[in-house]
């Protein structure tokens, strides 16, 4: 049976569409030089160095998003609300006080990080090095303010400006620089490798910075009226950051996990087969970078049917995408981790586990995008963590006995899950479904009257 798309929704869905195909282009690129800078660093570096590289990665990572305050989602929700409201003065101060407690709290979460290591390897020294976390903490704030840059550059209608300087130019350097040094015999290890990623990428949000201010778009940190904008707004803020915190602990801390529970090595391996995963959900990611601005201005607007158009897009997109990617990972799993070396096939089976997870992630649409445009971030923090939180104490049980496989099985159970469950609200709660079904509410839905905020 086909369903013929309302011609009131048709250049909405067109428009959105287009804009995601060019976000998924960017993506594509971005997935291409990332998995080319982690082959190049796998085969320059040991597999001792790489899980050194590996750990602080994903230390940084979640530590990043620490630093960013909830601001990255704050803002894609703010922009479009106060806009919609009428107040253009307040979205611009929104930006500008985003970007300066982003700045403030990364600076703070890595000094922070390395006084605790430098304390604690006077009293219990590491039996290796300790310099991974040092390492990690001069990646914080270089990432923090690039998701934050991102974030609020989309939010103004921006793709390429918003993408572009993380997420091709630093990803091009990367490995175009390790692959320079190692011609002339210079060999990077682990935090090496990290503290040249800081440095990339603080030159790439120099020339992001640089170029918004060109194109007029609002960058610029401020320290005027950032009380006051926390003080209205710091406790939406703080949920938006237990939410993203959540997410990127499901995606990062089992990388840390085993690290700390088997070795440094299986650790690399997690790693590598834990982004190849990753792939999977490639358009989803990329259609939800457009659309998160667009649900939150719809739904805020009392524009019911559109908001739903724009889910169901995004849902079947996702998961067509991420069906064929997963059937390759079934097919070619083992030669596909060859890429990172001999030693990283044997991740094949936890792909596979984390890969059907993430599936999942695809079927039931854009559910977290949804509920934080729309004022539901307390209910996705207590019931996506809640159950994640579950999935990490399941895997602390299981990892000595099944290693990175029962670390990858609980992953998947838990993804599987939460994702039903955030997916649930949305349709029951928020009045959105999310799902593959969310195409088949389109035409029933009925817009509702304009909500007064969030």
């Amino acid at each position: 049976m086909r369903l013929r798309i309302p011609s009131d929704l048709s250049a909405l869905l067109a428009t959105g569409l287009w804009r995601s195909v060019g976000s998924l282009g960017i993506k594509m690129a971005t997935a291409g030089l990332t998995y080319l800078a982690y082959v190049v660093l796998s085969r320059t570096q040991t597999p001792n160095e790489y899980g050194h590289f590996a750990f602080g990665l994903a230390l940084a990572t979640v530590l990043a998003i620490a630093a960013s305050a909830g601001q990255p989602t704050a803002i894609l929700r703010l922009w479009p609300e106060e806009n919609v409201a009428g107040r253009p003065d307040k979205a611009i101060a929104a930006v500008r006080s985003g970007s300066m407690l982003t700045i403030l709290c990364g600076l703070a979460i890595a000094l922070g990080l390395v006084g605790l290591v430098f304390v604690f390897v006077q009293v219990a020294p590491f039996e290796g090095t300790a310099n991974h976390f040092y390492g990690a903490a001069f990646l914080v704030l270089p990432m923090a303010l690039a998701e934050f840059n991102s974030a609020a550059l989309r939010a103004q209608g921006s793709l390429w400006t918003a993408l572009v300087p993380r997420d091709i130019l630093w990803r091009l350097a990367l490995p175009a620089a390790v692959l320079g040094l190692f011609a002339v015999g210079v060999v990077l290890s682990g935090p090496d490798a990290l503290v040249l990623s800081a440095a990339l990428l603080a030159g790439a949000l120099a020339l992001q910075f640089w170029n918004a201010q060109k194109r007029g778009y609002a960058l610029q940190p401020a320290w005027a009226g950032t009380r006051q904008y926390w003080a209205e707004r710091g406790r939406i803020s703080r949920w938006l950051l237990l939410g993203a915190l959540i997410e990127t602990a499901a995606l990062n801390a089992d990388v840390i996990l085993v690290g700390l529970m088997v070795n440094l090595e299986s650790s690399a391996i997690y790693f590598n087969a834990f982004r190849t995963a990753g792939l999977m959900t490639l358009f989803t990611f990329a259609i939800e970078l457009v659309i998160a601005p667009m649900v939150a201005q719809h739904f805020h607007a009392g524009e019911m049917r559109k908001a739903q158009a724009i889910t169901a897009l995004c849902s079947w997109a996702g998961f067509g995408f991420s069906l064929v990617i997963f059937a390759g990972f079934v097919g070619f799993g083992d030669p596909i981790l060859s890429l990172f070396g001999p030693a990283y096939a044997e991740g094949t089976l936890v792909l596979i586990l984390l890969a059907f997870g993430l599936l999942f992630d695809a079927a039931t649409g854009p559910s977290k995008i949804v509920m934080m445009m729309t004022g539901h971030e307390r209910a996705y923090v207590g019931i996506f963590g809640a159950i994640m939180a579950l999935g990490f104490a399941v895997q602390i049980a299981v990892i000595p006995a099944f290693g990175i496989v029962g670390a990858a099985a609980a992953n998947m159970g838990a993804r599987i899950l939460a994702q039903i469950a955030i997916a649930l609200w949305c349709r029951y709660q928020v009045g959105l479904d999310t799902s593959l079904l969310g195409v088949f509410a389109v035409r029933a839905i009925k817009d509702r009257p304009l909500a007064n905020g969030a």
